[in-house]
């Protein structure tokens, strides 16, 4: 059998963080057992369906690396699939024609709530006489068709990550609706609902597994009788686990970031987040490895090693990773990743004339880094001749010898064109016996007078970068004139 997987987003928003896992665990069934790896676009929904946001699904799978073999295609494409399913159905008597007013059902549910009852649709149209359905007809009331569900039968299969599992006909909420009747002539059906066009789907496109959210095993169960109904052979289902918040409840957008683009907004890394994204919910054999990458994680993914509970979604977790990912990474690569943050900040720099330079400073900042965003933090004090003081630093300043210590390192600065690395040591053993302090404090006050904090990356690195531009000897002359 050869393995046909798809991912089926809806372009009613843009790529949600659950449909991205759904998806890379898609890809990597397909790409373990050589299948295929299909993307088609769910977009019935004329009114909350846009084109950015299918532009939105496709780039941002491209960007998790997971590309297609197949598609996309899209099902306001394949309306006469669907009207040929559904007209099979009312042929064989396996559907009919509702004409229940909203008002009608609300009552019913009503009713039933009071009684204590599940609300369902009680089937009242399933045996509707010609004479009836031409009398609700000529009052112009709108049809829907509904797929007769029989309560008396149990709905069985085998979940390859759930096990067996069984669903009862009376918990499927009466006869199912799965098309709506248009108004006019020239085109007997609408648009279809979701559980008969993703059947018709999945048929035409002979897909071999579904795997996606255990959300949809109740539309498992619905969808496992019309595949019995068009006589056609059933896939293999496998339900996933939800990610969940922190209190462990679905994670929605009320917990803040949740789609992908929102994810490289953040300095987020693809390969981190496939990594991460991968882990929640599976594991490989050797539990002791994290860092993997996508081809890596396909050679060992197995269904069988996904869980059934749902998987919190960590932020800490995530950010290790995508450090880890950041450390490693090659200077150049990296550098290429950062230069845009700076460009956006509008930092004085010329591509042409300050790429050693740049490069001087990735090498530095990038042990320090967790996300890409946070270049700005790590690298802001290198960039132009005036700086901001934190208070920290201001009131270090005040401190026994600390502005003798920017005095005298100004003095001696001015003795070199260019300072080196061993000179900075040089000079700043001068200043330690000339006045007769701790190393510490020249340090700290350096530090202050030529970041303007009193934390940061390596002290005679960071002067000697800032010397190539001239700008320590500004500061601490700004310094001097502040205090």
């Amino acid at each position: 059998m050869t393995v046909r997987v798809r991912i089926a987003p809806s372009p009613t928003g843009t790529l949600h963080i659950g449909t991205a896992r759904t998806a890379i665990f898609n890809w990597l069934f397909a790409s373990r057992y050589k299948g295929k790896f299909i993307l088609r676009i769910e977009d019935t929904d004329e009114q909350r369906s846009k084109p950015e946001f299918v532009e939105d699904i496709k780039s941002g799978l491209a960007w998790l690396g997971l590309i297609w073999d197949e598609g996309p295609f899209f099902q306001t494409q394949r309306l006469s699939s669907y009207h040929k399913a559904i007209q099979q159905l009312l042929d064989q008597g396996l559907a009919y024609r509702c004409y229940c007013t909203s008002e009608e059902l609300e009552n019913m549910k009503e009713i039933q709530k009071s009684n204590n009852q599940a609300p369902k649709y009680d089937n009242r149209h399933r045996y509707l006489t010609a004479e009836q359905r031409e009398a609700f007809e000529a009052e112009g009331r709108k049809a829907v068709i509904r797929f007769i569900i029989n309560e008396e039968q149990e709905i069985r299969w085998n979940d390859l990550i759930r096990g067996h599992m069984i669903w009862k006909g009376t918990d499927l909420g009466g006869d199912m609706v799965i098309a709506r009747v248009k108004e006019s002539s020239d085109q007997l059906f609408g648009q279809p609902l979701y559980n008969l066009a993703v059947v018709v789907d999945d048929i035409d496109m002979n897909i071999s597994h579904v795997i996606r959210g255990e959300d949809h095993i109740a539309n498992t169960a619905k969808q496992i009788l019309l595949y019995e109904a068009l006589g056609k052979t059933i896939p293999y289902f496998a339900h996933t686990p939800l990610i969940l918040n922190k209190e462990g409840r679905k994670l929605s957008k009320r917990d803040g970031v949740t789609s992908i683009n929102d994810f490289q907004k953040m300095g987020f890394l693809s390969e981190a987040l496939v990594n991460y994204m991968s882990l929640l919910g599976w594991t490989l054999s050797d539990s002791t490895q994290e860092i993997f990458s996508l081809k890596e994680i396909a050679e060992s993914f197995d269904l069988e090693r996904v869980n059934k509970a749902g998987a919190k979604f960590d932020w800490d977790k995530l950010d290790w990773v995508n450090s880890q990912y950041l450390h490693k990474m090659p200077v150049q690569q990296l550098l290429d990743l950062l230069i845009p943050y700076w460009k956006e900040a509008n930092y004085p720099i010329d591509i042409n004339l300050d790429l050693q330079w740049l490069e001087r400073i990735t090498i530095l900042i990038q042990p320090s880094l967790v996300r890409l965003n946070d270049v700005i933090r790590e690298s802001s004090f290198f960039f132009g001749e005036n700086i901001n003081y934190s208070n920290e630093a201001l009131l270090h300043m005040e401190q026994d010898n600390a502005m003798d210590i920017i005095q005298l390192a100004l003095a001696k600065i001015e003795k070199y064109p260019i300072l080196n690395e061993d000179e900075i040591k040089e000079i700043i053993s001068e200043i330690v016996k000339t006045l007769k302090v701790k190393k510490g404090l020249v340090m700290r006050s350096l530090r202050a007078g030529l970041s303007g904090k009193l934390n940061g990356p390596d002290l005679i690195e960071s002067w000697s970068i800032l010397n190539i531009k001239g700008w320590d000897k500004s500061r601490l002359k700004n310094l001097l004139s502040m205090l």
